[in-house]
């Protein structure tokens, strides 16, 4: 009886928690232009396995004064201009953001160490229900398997 009683307890606790978001980040890496920039990015695959969609809403790095989510836009000109992105990414349930070079990506302005190819650099995800996601970042100048942007003319 008392065995009983406490599964139907644990079932129903397990049926009242709400469902967060599975959060899984791979395929990171920063760069910077030049070992003396002062700016440098991140980019990486956050997938959303499941539960109910998210929103990755800031991120923090030690490695930088100030971070924030950027993206790429054309304007009526055809030029790409980056911008800051202040109500951050969509994560739909069973989707996923991908942050690569000339598209979204996390923003490190006024670096406090050098982005040197081969280091590593914390960065911490925030999102709107599963919270801080903090990710090791390996630094890679040398990677070239995102798409890159494309500048329009100014004829």
């Amino acid at each position: 009886m008392l065995k009983t009683m406490l599964l139907s307890g644990a079932a129903a606790l397990c049926f009242a928690v709400p469902a967060f978001a599975e959060i899984e980040i791979h395929d990171s890496y920063a760069r910077a232009a030049t070992p003396n920039s002062k700016t440098g990015a991140a980019f990486m695959m956050i997938h959303n396995k499941g539960g109910e969609a998210d929103r990755l809403v800031s991120a923090s790095s030690a490695a930088a004064a100030r971070v924030e989510l950027h993206t790429h836009l054309e304007d009526a000109n055809g030029v790409m201009k980056m911008m800051h992105v202040e109500e951050g990414f969509a994560l739909p349930t069973d989707g996923e953001i991908a942050m690569k070079r000339g598209g979204k990506h996390v923003m490190l302005m006024g670096l406090t160490q050098g982005l040197n190819h081969g280091d590593a650099i914390s960065i911490t995800l925030t999102f709107e229900n599963a919270g801080d996601i903090t990710v090791e970042v390996p630094v890679d100048l040398e990677r070239q398997d995102h798409a890159t942007m494309s500048h329009g003319s100014d004829s």
